[in-house]
């Protein structure tokens, strides 16, 4: 399974990068490939200041070795190896009318002192956060997001839209980081789900990403916008960076892990502001932007 899911997040990544390109139009993506100490590597795709996308990542890492001390004592194992593959992605375009998006699907093997697959399961989800809120968007989003899941389980949109919710809010805050999607960890075989079910989702999942976002960029990317629509998108960007390096467990496992910072910290957008206790105005697209990220709402 790990060489299976790790060819399929390859080819994944190719066809990502390939109609993000095209998307924008002008930059294109740069790639770097690097090595882990201690076992694996990966290969890191960034695009910058383009038409589109003024900043952007589709990273793919496969890395493996010793268990480091922090997550055997996070997993409650002791001298355990392990395995993990994945394909990750955060883009931030230019335009603030056109959503910042992350999307992350990932597989994990841990071995027991024999070398023996002890314990294996899939993660992953693919959410939005817009700066300015376009309802049509959100449930276009939603909708594809929904129909991935109903073709593996009914079930698994409601929940796993709710393990979004919960999961990408910033609880110092007291706000979600945006509208949400779909977020889902520890999916294990069972007797209801083999791990080829499990994979069977994850990938439909992945596969319906760039339908889920690009008629979105593609709506929107023209729209003329002033400074003062910028500004809010760059003071909004730094509630999505506070999510990411206070809450993110992706963010802290690649630091725990010795990963490669560089490609751990991509997610991070280029140009963001802290204004002091900022407030927008009352009535204004920005205002309805905050009421909407203080509960979760039902977008299909």
């Amino acid at each position: 399974m790990k060489q299976k899911f790790f060819h399929y997040i390859q080819e994944l990544q190719d066809t990502i990068t390939s109609q993000l390109e095209q998307a924008d139009g002008k930059a294109k993506f740069r790639e770097d490939l690097w090595d882990r100490p201690g076992g694996g590597g990966g290969r890191t795709r960034v695009i910058e200041n383009g038409d589109v996308f003024e900043k952007g990542g589709v990273n793919i890492s496969r890395v493996f070795g010793k268990l480091p001390e922090t997550m055997q004592n996070y997993f409650g194992v002791e001298g355990a190896d392990f395995f993990a593959c994945g394909l990750s992605l955060v883009l931030h375009p230019r335009n603030p009318f056109v959503p910042t998006v992350h999307a992350n699907w990932r597989y994990f093997e841990m071995y027991d002192k024999d070398g023996n697959v002890a314990d294996c399961w899939f993660g992953g989800g693919q959410d939005l956060t817009p700066y300015y809120l376009f309802d049509e968007d959100a449930g276009h989003f939603h909708q594809v997001c929904k129909s991935a899941c109903d073709k593996h389980d009914p079930s698994f949109y409601n929940d796993f839209k709710k393990k979004c919710d919960n999961y990408f809010w910033n609880t110092h805050r007291n706000e979600a980081r945006g509208v949400g999607g779909l977020f889902f960890d520890y999916c294990k075989p069972s007797e209801k789900m083999a791990v080829e079910d499990w994979y069977g989702f994850v990938t439909e999942v992945g596969n319906s990403f760039l339908e889920a976002y690009l008629p979105i960029v593609l709506r929107r990317k023209d729209l003329p916008y002033s400074e003062e629509h910028r500004n809010w998108q760059e003071i909004r960007r730094g509630r999505y960076v506070e999510f990411n390096l206070v809450h993110d467990k992706g963010t802290l496992f690649g630091l725990k892990t010795n990963g490669r910072i560089e490609s751990i910290l991509m997610s991070l957008p280029p140009r963001v502001q802290w204004v002091y206790d900022h407030h927008p105005e009352k009535g204004s697209e920005e205002e309805k932007l905050l009421h909407v990220l203080k509960a979760p709402k039902s977008w299909v």
